[in-house]
């Protein structure tokens, strides 16, 4: 063991320890939960260290000595060198104060205490604009590397389902009701184009993440930063990622509201929303093997019971709503932490970036796990749909041109009360030839009007 000092005094910790007394001092007072800072926020602090110390020195702040000191440390962070030196729980001050000074204390115990944790490693910041800054950064990181690949994956999945069942026509269903028919690739382009328009959104959403913080300092006025400063930042910041950012925005608006958080967040809610109804239309679509409604096959990936033999369950689905659930009721402590910005400083941020980041990170492995094991193996039971197609009476729609509505509804109904199909009844009454009912009522002229996408 060996003992640090703060302003508040002394205190022991562990002889392998890089952090100090702040740390230190934090473990004691946040023994909540298990939830630590998530290492994703970490790094993206270790980001705007780096950042902040290259600028300083360019500013003339900060010795070139010491910004390679934090630039070395920082490296190390990046590459989780010293993940275990993240020791503090994810619920503490709603700024994040704790784990900004745990990150300054293990860059300052990395030089070897050649630099001062607040003095040279938090030059020219707050905890009120990094831990923001690194809110938006970790955010848009997860989502261009992790989240974005794995949708662009689902799309091109369904658009090849959709190129192998171009041909293959089925009932449709409106108020769960047999409706006039359609093909499965135009049933599945719906899904496709409903993840596609949340990818635009999502992508638009994610431009107010480009807005940051840093250099607002405490409260947005910008104290203690030298008059070059912020351009410095914003190009060092692009250098190290990559990404095209502003810092030229109102801090006050930057640290008191996380409405870009939310905002992106809502659009998340909104792709969890839509994948609900995805996954419910398909396995309600598979639902069978023998007494359901049995269109589609899914994949065998596991027993689907323990006491019913050869039972197979759409367990893919029901993880992919179980998540998604999770992400609509994540998005509600968004919005509620949103709010809580009283005057100059939001004080909700661990609990926005913990939140966000599960979300994500639920989201992402959901959309692979469904391409993996249950898209890319997902068949059409045509047997099912032949049937299907046989019995509807609903493509009669197609004669109101011809008969008018009042007589072809008599049909149908004669029809299905006779139980016997419509061109029967049709042909019966003498209305038309079977040449022209045949004619009228192709189902792939039916299916393929004119509409496009």
């Amino acid at each position: 063991m060996k003992t640090v000092k703060d302003s508040l005094g002394e205190i022991t910790i562990e002889e392998t320890a890089l952090y100090g007394a702040s740390t230190a001092r934090a473990k004691i007072n946040f023994k909540i939960g298990d939830q630590l800072m998530p290492l994703q926020q970490i790094y993206s602090i270790a980001l705007v260290k780096k950042a902040c110390a290259l600028s300083n020195r360019d500013c003339q702040k900060l010795s070139n000595e010491k910004c390679q000191y934090i630039v070395s440390a920082c490296d190390d962070i990046l590459n989780g060198v010293v993940d275990d030196q993240f020791v503090l729980s994810m619920y503490q001050s709603g700024s994040g104060t704790q784990s900004n000074m745990n990150v300054n204390e293990v860059i300052a115990g990395l030089s070897h205490h050649k630099l001062h944790p607040n003095d040279d490693v938090n030059m020219s910041q707050s905890t009120n604009d990094v831990f923001p800054t690194a809110m938006h950064l970790t955010t848009l990181r997860l989502f261009l590397e992790n989240l974005l690949p794995a949708l662009d994956r689902v799309i091109a999945s369904l658009q090849s389902f959709e190129n192998k069942t171009n041909t293959i026509f089925k009932v449709g269903r409106t108020h769960l009701q047999d409706a006039i028919s359609l093909s499965v690739a135009q049933e599945f382009s719906g899904y496709r184009s409903t993840l596609e328009d949340n990818k635009q959104l999502l992508l638009n959403a994610s431009e107010s993440l480009k807005k940051l913080a840093i250099g607002g300092t405490a409260v947005g006025t910008g104290l203690n930063t030298h008059p070059e400063y912020l351009r410095f930042v914003e190009l060092h910041l692009e250098k190290l990622t990559g990404l095209k950012l502003n810092v030229f925005v109102n801090k006050f608006h930057q640290l008191s509201m996380k409405d870009g958080m939310t905002h992106f967040h809502h659009t998340l809610a909104l792709l969890a929303s839509n994948w609900i109804k995805i996954a419910n239309d398909i396995r309600f679509l598979g639902s069978g093997p023998r007494a359901g409604l049995k269109e589609l096959i899914l994949p065998s990936n596991e027993p689907g019971s323990s006491i019913m033999p050869g039972k197979i369950n759409p367990t893919q689905w029901e993880a992919m709503i179980m998540l998604c659930v999770k992400v609509l009721g994540n998005d509600t402590v968004m919005s509620f932490s949103n709010s809580m910005g009283n005057f100059e400083l939001n004080v909700m941020m661990p609990l926005m970036i913990d939140t966000m980041i599960e979300s994500i990170s639920l989201l992402t492995d959901g959309m692979n796990s469904f391409v993996d094991h249950l898209l890319n193996d997902l068949q059409v039971n045509n047997d099912t749909l032949k049937q299907y197609n046989e019995q509807t009476l609903m493509n009669a729609a197609a004669l109101n041109p011809k008969l008018g509505y009042d007589i072809v509804s008599k049909c149908v109904l004669e029809a299905h009360q006779k139980k016997v199909s419509l061109k029967e009844v049709v042909l019966q009454k003498g209305l038309l030839s079977s040449e022209e009912y045949d004619s009228i009522m192709n189902i792939e002229r039916l299916v393929y009007q004119d509409v496009k996408e």
